[in-house]
């Protein structure tokens, strides 16, 4: 006979607790008025919102947009608490965020390969269940045109130590660089996005 699949854990939790759950502030350090989000919202000014000042995720995680429509710069969201823009991007660009949508975390594996020429030709570094502060301390110094996600879900970063403009890569294939909402095939470290982190200080950080 099959065994439940449910764990005592997981049948105390019913009724389930909404799977996304994110608080937007319009004022820094949690001020103002807020709004709570439970699934995507593609122009949070038509929604009401008249700025993101800050921002609390309490079930993650998510993907803002610079712009309406899911365009533009994108800035990840895990579990935490993010007080002001500059605790969740390092870019310096811009402020803004139009747009927010749930990232769906469903696997355990973990699988990438970055490729330095469009339609996935040329060098190329695989990455399998790790995350890479540094290409160039990896041995790979080229660009980045294309990608392919076998499984997991991943950020790049344009600079070394994740910093720069972000990436989402989900499952799929991303032939050039604009697919993945880059303006030039630049991207020098990788990480996995697991929803167990909880990140106090807002933006990821590494531990060591």
């Amino acid at each position: 006979m099959a065994s439940d699949p449910q764990t005592p854990a997981s049948k105390q939790q019913q009724p389930a607790a909404p799977a996304f759950k994110l608080v937007i502030f319009e004022q820094e350090s949690f001020q103002g008025r807020s709004h709570e989000l439970t699934g995507p919202c593609l122009n949070l000014q038509e929604a009401g919102v008249e700025k993101v000042g800050s921002v609390l995720v309490l079930c993650g995680p998510w993907v803002g947009y610079e712009q309406a429509d899911c365009k533009g710069e994108q800035f990840v969201f895990e579990k935490g608490q993010y007080p002001r823009w500059d605790s969740w991007t390092s870019s310096r660009r811009s402020d803004s965020i139009l747009g927010f949508r749930p990232i769906k975390v469903d696997s355990q594996e973990h699988k990438i390969v970055l490729f330095e020429s469009p339609n996935f030709a040329g060098k190329k570094i695989e990455i399998v269940d790790d995350d890479v502060p540094s290409f160039h301390a990896h041995g790979y110094q080229e660009k980045v045109t294309s990608v392919q996600v076998h499984s997991g879900t991943w950020v790049g970063y344009q600079y070394p130590g994740y910093r720069g403009y972000q990436y989402l890569f989900e499952k799929g294939e991303y032939k050039e660089c604009s697919d993945f909402g880059a303006q030039a095939p630049q991207i020098q470290s990788v990480r996995r996005i697991r929803d167990m982190q909880w990140h106090q200080r807002g933006t990821f950080h590494p531990t060591n």
